[in-house]
């Protein structure tokens, strides 16, 4: 049967084939065609470069908080996991710098192309002072791609989640609480929420109603001023039998000490889980108050005096420059600069580099502390008054 197929096929229909695929090749435009494969059109949605956003709503918390509703310019906005922050960038005075503000909101929000941020006023706190003093309805916003690790995954945690949370820390486990109650996350979530006084407490109402409306939740408020601070025995109380893993967020004042607490458990390192995308403060053994830092980029050079007590990403944006930067606690790695000469500081808990470099001499400045004269090679930078 096959040989009598093969026999019937005429030769020339293939030759006159050829022909035909020639002349529409030189018909063609030499133009490609503008169509995106599935794949990179997914990544793009995904993992976009900046995000052009919008006020729409405001929560004033208290004089120092307010949370602010974005919504997408577009019709949505990069999905996310719950725990995971977005770098906002804020136009100062003509100069471009960001900080990280964890998501509050439920993730499939994102799905309507919303987020919500809450953020606090610090002392000296360039960016947050600003936002607080200046956004308001309408206030138009570049923000990036969901970034971080701080998220709940079955595949490395327990299911049973145990969230201490302090002041504004809350806001990951917000999210955590509302991806639960919509069954986008499946585990059972016990929230220890340290607060100074009861006035400080955010997002109480919402809260208070995702505990109620889902068994799976289960919200403890612990006032510090009256009860001291989160502990062992606290942790224990609460907590079910079954394994749990934890999650930290909040001031890094805390940190030490609810450390020291959880190795009263015997939990894996891996189901410990702290958040600390804040800028960090601690204190270097400078010998002087202030450093001269130069500054190479592409061939240009620029130096100034900065602040020993500040770290090397705060000294260059108070002076204009703005290397990329996503997190302010080395997490990222965008700011990774060269430290071509002098003596820098960088605690070993909060040092992310890799080994290679470290001995290469790559830091990342915005955990880094200048420890005298230092000169740094710096990748890019949106600075108008350098370059």
């Amino acid at each position: 049967m096959a040989d009598k197929i093969l026999n019937s096929l005429d030769p020339s229909q293939f030759m006159n084939r050829v022909k035909e695929r020639e002349m529409a090749i030189s018909k063609a435009s030499a133009q490609l065609p503008n169509a995106e494969m599935p794949a990179n059109r997914l990544a793009r949605m995904l993992h976009p470069k900046n995000q052009a956003m919008v006020v729409t709503e405001i929560i004033i918390h208290n004089q120092n908080c307010r949370s602010y509703t974005l919504k997408s310019e577009t019709q949505s906005c990069a999905y996310f996991n719950s725990g995971q922050y977005l770098s906002v960038e804020v136009n100062i005075d003509g100069n471009k710098v960001s900080r990280p503000y964890s998501i509050s909101s439920s993730p499939k929000d994102s799905l309507a192309g919303v987020y919500r941020i809450t953020v606090k006023a610090v002392p000296n706190g360039l960016v947050s002072n600003h936002i607080i003093n200046n956004w308001t309805e309408g206030t138009k916003v570049n923000v990036s791609d969901p970034i971080g690790t701080f998220t709940y995954e079955p595949l490395r945690d327990e299911k049973q989640v145990i969230a201490i949370a302090g002041g504004s820390g809350i806001t990951p486990f917000v999210s955590l609480a509302h991806a639960v109650a919509d069954g986008d996350e499946d585990c059972n979530l016990v929230i220890l929420y340290s607060c100074h006084t009861e006035s400080d407490i955010l997002f109480r109402e919402e809260l208070d109603k995702l505990q109620a409306d889902c068994d799976k939740i289960k919200v403890v408020y612990v006032i510090s001023s009256e009860e001291g601070h989160i502990n062992a025995e606290m942790i224990k109380k609460h907590t079910a039998k079954e394994p749990f893993s934890v999650f930290v967020c909040g001031p890094q004042r805390m940190y030490a000490g609810i450390d020291e607490e959880l190795k009263k458990f015997d939990l894996k390192r891996k189901h410990i889980r702290f958040e600390a995308h804040e800028e960090s403060t601690i204190s270097t053994d400078s010998k002087t108050n202030t450093s001269m830092i130069t500054v190479l980029c592409r061939g240009n050079k620029s130096s100034f005096e900065g602040a020993a007590d500040k770290t090397i990403l705060r000294n260059l944006e108070e002076n204009h420059i703005t290397p990329p930067t996503r997190c302010r606690n080395g997490e990222c790695g965008f700011c990774r600069s060269r430290l071509v000469s002098g003596e820098v500081y960088v605690s070993e808990n909060i040092d992310k580099r890799r080994k290679a470099d470290i001995d290469h001499g790559y830091i990342h400045p915005c955990c880094t502390y200048p420890v005298g004269d230092i000169v740094i090679e710096i990748t890019d930078s949106s600075s108008s008054t350098l370059f």
